[in-house]
């Protein structure tokens, strides 16, 4: 299964600011950040990932929706749920 390549644009660019948000956490622990400030932007990257991954889901069933084969149809949601409880 091929996903839009825009869409995969958007979830590339939003790991990318998630790449950015975990460099400034690794940062503020090498340089003894506040333990609140570090959890807080933890978070806001565990998050920003979860996204991401949930872009990704949501591209794939869109895929899986258009899918003229049922057959196909069928076993790209089958691929889809293992990846989807992965994400849970």
């Amino acid at each position: 299964m091929e996903l839009d390549a825009e869409q995969m644009r958007k979830v590339s660019n939003r790991l990318k600011r998630a790449q950015g948000q975990l460099a400034g956490v690794i940062r503020r622990v090498d340089e003894g950040g506040e333990c609140e400030d570090i959890v807080i932007q933890l978070a806001a990257v565990s998050k920003a990932l979860d996204r991401a991954g949930f872009a990704v889901m949501s591209a794939g069933i869109q895929e899986c929706m258009t899918e003229n084969d049922a057959e196909a149809r069928q076993e790209n949601m089958a691929r889809l749920e293992k990846v989807f409880m992965a994400l849970a």
